[in-house]
């Protein structure tokens, strides 16, 4: 494996352990030429979601969405990004863009709209999309219950 492949895997690898200080690390030791690859850049994207640094998110998701709009990760995380800054109408638009253009979006697209719905007041939208993902996964009604993005439309049922 090359040395740039390894920093790249240990990144991850730390990533997913949650070991913030060493993935940064990892992605500090790339030259300044593999910093800027699409790779590097979905790491450092889960980075700043890790770390809650929504400003690069929504600075970072752009430029991986440049390189390949059908990848799902960058606009999720982007319009994630929006929401926790209280843009909940920006996160929707973004998140519908995307959903226009990923290959096959999963179900947490519908349900991240939904949830976006919810928030902006459209309870019959935000039902129609949550109806859709129970359709196809009922296991996400666990966490429909539990979702404060969602506690109009619980409170809208009898």
């Amino acid at each position: 494996m090359n040395p740039t492949a390894t920093h790249l895997a240990y990144a991850a690898g730390y990533l997913q352990l949650g070991m913030i200080p060493e993935a940064r690390a990892e992605l500090e030791s790339l030259g300044s030429e593999d910093r800027a690859s699409p790779a590097a850049s979905a790491l450092r994207l889960e980075l700043a979601m890790l770390e809650e640094d929504w400003a690069e998110v929504i600075a970072r998701a752009p430029e991986l969405v440049a390189c390949d709009n059908t990848e799902e990760r960058p606009w999720i995380a982007w319009a994630y990004a929006l929401r926790e800054l209280k843009r909940i109408e920006e996160a929707r638009d973004t998140l519908l863009t995307g959903a226009r253009l990923i290959d096959k979006p999963s179900l947490l697209v519908a349900y991240n709209l939904a949830c976006y719905a919810c928030l902006l007041g459209d309870l019959p939208e935000a039902r129609r999309l949550l109806d859709g993902v129970f359709a196809e996964d009922d296991s996400w009604r666990e966490t429909a219950s539990e979702d404060d993005d969602l506690a109009a439309l619980r409170a809208s049922q009898p």
